[in-house]
């Protein structure tokens, strides 16, 4: 066994020169280290020795795997080096010293009124976090007092990926998170969480004028001891008119979402239509904007907070409408649509 053992190092090393790709590579771990390779069927062949043989050649059969796994590892790194040259190689060549021809492209509009959202948070205390699209059932429903089988579920059905992860329905996805990270800082040092989150999201439904399956919102929490809801209809208003700059009509009307208590909507009278009834606004004259609350007693514990010494509001601003109200952008499917005709139009105003 001692031979097989010397034999299998010096076959490795040779093949491992020989691996071209990250796919050779793969078939040589497989053929070493899977459960049929080559060093493992050695362990296995190990029950027919005497125990002395086994202590002394087990111990040497096992360098040899550690050592096999390093030179495989090592390998990996090395291919995947010379994969990143090649593709810097094979990439057009351009005159970075070429000046800049301020005709060429602009922002997106959501783009435009989320930088806008976020200076006008920022002057207010607020912090801008960014979170992964990509998320867990438990952050995207359960830490938000949204149980398995729930059917408050039903309003949200996103795509699922097969490790069972999905792609976030709501910015409300980050929350936990982000009471969790500020919480200790609130606690110890009394300073009030402040944050927002912009971000895509996603939803598995009908696409028509005001509905799309991608879309952007924007969450923002507060909390600190004796928060009410007069400073979530403050923040807003503060917001609303300085994005606008001018008065908005709105309304503020109860609404149902597990994560607040009490929940309302806040809906804006249409600005495309002028309150007279469109598309845009399903003929009503007004479009829902912000569902927010107050941060459910559940939803604080959930994210290590005393709901008996602290409170807090939380909301869902819907970019993707925001920017369609500013704009007059009368179908949500054009925001998504990549024609630069449509797109082109847009500068940054501010």
């Amino acid at each position: 066994m001692k031979e097989q053992i010397i034999n299998l190092k010096s076959e490795l090393e040779s093949k491992l020169g020989q691996a071209a790709d990250l796919v050779d590579l793969d078939k040589l771990r497989v053929a070493y280290l899977g459960k049929k390779g080559s060093i493992t069927q050695l362990l296995k062949g190990m029950k027919d020795l005497s125990h002395e043989e086994r202590k002394t050649l087990g111990a040497e059969v096992n360098k040899l795997k550690t050592y096999a796994a390093e030179k495989i590892e090592e390998r990996l790194t090395e291919l995947k080096e010379k994969e990143i040259e090649r593709e810097i190689a094979s990439m057009p060549k351009f005159d970075v010293t070429t000046p800049v021809n301020a005709d060429r492209g602009s922002y997106h509009p959501i783009t435009l009124v989320q930088r806008q959202c976020e200076a006008i948070f920022r002057s207010m205390g607020f912090t801008v976090e960014d979170y992964s699209e990509i998320v867990t059932d438990y952050e995207c429903f359960e830490s938000l007092n949204i149980p398995k089988h729930h059917p408050a579920r039903d309003m949200q059905d996103t795509y699922y990926l097969e490790n069972g992860q999905l792609l976030k329905s709501q910015t409300s996805a980050a929350q936990n998170a982000i009471l969790r990270k500020y919480g200790k800082n609130l606690i110890e040092n009394d300073v009030p969480i402040k944050a927002i989150f912009p971000g895509r999201c996603f939803r598995n439904e009908a696409t028509d004028a005001c509905h799309e399956n991608t879309f952007f919102q924007m969450e923002g929490v507060m909390v600190d001891k004796d928060i009410s809801i007069s400073n979530l209809i403050f923040f807003m208003k503060t917001m609303l008119s300085e994005v606008f700059r001018r008065d908005i009509k709105v309304r503020l009307r109860p609404g149902f979402f597990p994560f607040v208590e009490p929940g309302f909507e806040l809906d804006i009278s249409c600005l495309i239509c002028g309150g007279d009834g469109c598309p845009s606004c399903k003929h009503s004259g007004w479009l829902e904007l912000c569902p927010c609350g107050m941060i459910h007693p559940n939803v604080l514990k959930e994210g290590g907070i005393d709901p008996e010494k602290y409170t807090g509001f939380a909301f869902g601003l819907g970019l993707t409408r925001l920017a369609m109200m500013k704009y007059g952008i009368k179908d949500i499917r054009d925001l998504n649509s990549g024609s630069l005709k449509s797109l082109s139009q847009f500068t940054d105003d501010e």
